[in-house]
């Protein structure tokens, strides 16, 4: 199936008044965070959509905040694995022609190949009057197009350097869901705060998919268990996975081996079932949740800015959680490293 019918669509509706028009804005606001007007607002998914436990559900935890505090009325679309830019495009125009107003594509996906030419820039050019958000790219470049965008290398170098104070086979892992620039930003800070921490500690790399495959390492939780196996067998007690719905994959592979690993995104701690976060040491906190919420809400209240919107440690668009405990010994040195990176003394490579 193409087109429309590759769509599967999850609808998520506050019903309220006032809806908007295609293309309209929101006016009014009483202050505390609310608006007079409803805002529809249009969420399109990467790959795994929500449940993955990891990026989607950080998108979508934006959106469901959102909806707690302002008269919005809501629609998230799913994507497919084997899905073509077309599919993509036709995704961001339905909800636009549906009358969603602000538009937030989950992944750098949507940007397409050719920017200048993917599937945001094509919604963005036949859609003027509404205003598109774009996480993790900042390529496409226009007039209604915000791109919400991480340092997912500060927020890495603090849980590289958790991995480095932990181990203890000297030895440690890197999975990434596809060999693209944005996950070689997590690899190049885990990599600098291991180096930080422990200097002498042996990194795995490996990544699940490429661009010629469509990235669907982000989406295979069987190839994450099995690249993990490898890395433990290697030698690695610890690894860190950032590799969206596959990393459930590498946490499996941890409890079978008695080893340990480190999530991604969302704090995996809480998210994973229950058999799975005794290996859980901590996760590196991708704030998307934060960045979706801050788009909406300043959306609903008439204010956009078009170009990239940077989420840093200073930000607290990036970290590190503590929730299970393992790293509660080691956080005065963690802390100290987020401050030196917040103050500029120590600068993390992003590639």
């Amino acid at each position: 199936m193409r087109g429309m019918k590759m769509l599967a669509v999850a609808a998520v509706a506050v019903m309220t008044v006032g809806m908007t028009a295609c293309g309209g804005t929101d006016e009014g606001s009483d202050g505390g965070g609310t608006t007079d007007k409803t805002t529809k607002v249009g969420l399109a998914f990467d790959i795994g959509g929500r449940g993955d436990k990891s990026f989607n559900d950080a998108a979508a935890l934006g959106l469901d905040n959102a909806m707690k505090e302002l008269k919005i009325e809501a629609k998230d679309l799913e994507a497919a694995a084997s899905e073509s830019e077309n599919d993509k495009f036709e995704r961001l125009k339905l909800l636009c022609t549906d009358g969603y107003n602000p538009v937030i594509a989950v992944g750098f996906v949507y940007a397409g190949a050719d920017p200048k030419t993917g599937p945001l820039a094509k919604a963005a050019q036949e859609c003027p009057d509404t205003k598109f958000a774009i996480i993790d790219d900042q390529s496409v470049t226009a007039a209604n197009v915000a791109g919400l965008v991480f340092a997912e290398e500060q927020g890495s170098f603090l849980v590289g350097a958790a991995a480095a104070l932990k181990t203890k086979s000297g030895t440690v892992g890197f999975v990434g869901g596809c060999d693209v620039p944005l996950i070689k930003k997590f690899e190049a800070g885990f990599k600098a705060g291991v180096e930080a921490a422990k200097a002498g500690t042996k990194v795995l790399s490996n990544y699940l998919s490429t661009p010629a495959d469509k990235c669907s390492g982000f989406n295979d939780p069987a190839k994450g268990e099995t690249q993990a196996e490898g890395m433990y067998d290697q030698g690695a007690d610890i690894v860190y996975q950032a590799a969206g719905g596959s990393g459930t994959g590498v946490f499996k592979a941890a409890k079978a081996k008695g080893k340990l690993a480190i999530g991604v995104d969302s704090d995996q701690y809480n998210t994973v079932e229950a058999d799975l976060k005794e290996v859980i040491i901590t996760s590196m906190l991708k704030r998307v949740d934060v960045a979706v919420y801050n788009f909406i809400k300043d959306h609903a209240a008439g204010k956009f800015t078009a170009g990239p919107l940077v989420f840093d440690l200073s930000k607290d668009g990036v970290g590190y959680s503590t929730s299970g405990g393992k790293v509660d010994d080691i956080k005065t040195q963690l802390d100290k490293y987020k401050q030196d990176i917040i103050a500029g003394t120590i600068k993390v490579p992003s590639a």
